[in-house]
């Protein structure tokens, strides 16, 4: 399902009320995460900064960056909805919108990385290196600010998920846990994976070297991917080799991780 800001924000604004209303305990909590705030951007930006925060840079500070960036890329904030749509599509543990936007940090990683992306391209590569260990503190979620992803990217779990400096993703991929796009050799140019539209990459699969995966292809849990995938096949193994052509045309849609099915 695809929304747009005003549409997401409307719906965050009723969830949050009507928790609170059935958990009283919590009533404050979403009031200062969604309630509080006049905007998805607003309340997008206090959420960030209060994960990212620390001794000595204070969530106030990286509010205040975060708002710039939503100001200054209006995609940035269009991805983040994406995103979120796309936990709720994918993900059967995720039946609101909130959930991604308070919960789930492989979503609060991806923004994060969003907001450093940004200050990369701006040349502020210092404040954005500070984000990424921030974001590998935190999330256990190491993302490289150089990296560029698409929207509507489901990361889910998270944990371990490293992302290298010249790594592309593009819209609608999905990939769990322990997932590895790492580099090969030590030359300055591209030396990560391309990863195109629609992949889904399965728990524990390691995607290593400039290579690119096809639209809509599967990559198993555990694998270890050496060499470019074509569009619409499935790889399993180490070193992963082709083993058949994926049932739907767009595997991360649907998050079947089977390969039996495959044909």
């Amino acid at each position: 399902m695809s929304l747009t800001v005003e549409q997401l924000w409307t719906a965050m604004l009723a969830e949050a009320e009507a928790f609170g209303r059935s958990e009283p305990v919590l009533a404050s909590f979403y009031h200062a995460s969604i309630l509080n705030h006049g905007s998805f951007a607003r309340a997008l930006s206090f959420q960030i900064a209060s994960k990212l925060g620390c001794d000595s840079v204070p969530a106030m500070l990286i509010r205040d960056v975060a708002a710039e960036v939503y100001v200054a890329d209006p995609e940035v904030l269009a991805s983040a909805v994406a995103d979120i749509c796309a936990h709720y599509d994918r993900d059967p543990a995720c039946d609101n919108y909130g959930m991604p936007f308070l919960y789930f940090k492989g979503f609060q990683a991806i923004q994060g990385q969003r907001i450093a992306h940004w200050l990369w391209r701006q040349g502020r590569e210092s404040l954005a290196l500070f984000l990424q260990n921030r974001i590998a503190t935190v999330f256990d979620v190491d993302i490289h600010p150089a990296a560029r992803i698409g929207a509507g990217i489901m990361v889910d779990h998270a944990t371990g998920v490293v992302i290298g400096e010249t790594a592309v993703i593009g819209n609608n991929v999905s990939m769990l846990h322990s997932v590895t796009l790492g580099g090969c050799g030590s030359g300055r140019g591209p030396r990560h994976p391309q990863i195109d539209h629609g992949v889904l990459i399965a728990a524990g699969a390691k995607v290593l070297g400039n290579i690119r995966i096809g639209e809509g292809a599967k990559i198993a849990a555990g694998s270890v991917v050496l060499n470019a995938v074509a569009p619409h096949t499935t790889v399993a193994g180490v070193p992963a080799r082709p083993v058949g052509t994926t049932s739907k045309d767009i595997p991360a849609l649907n998050m079947d991780q089977q390969i039996n099915g495959d044909g």
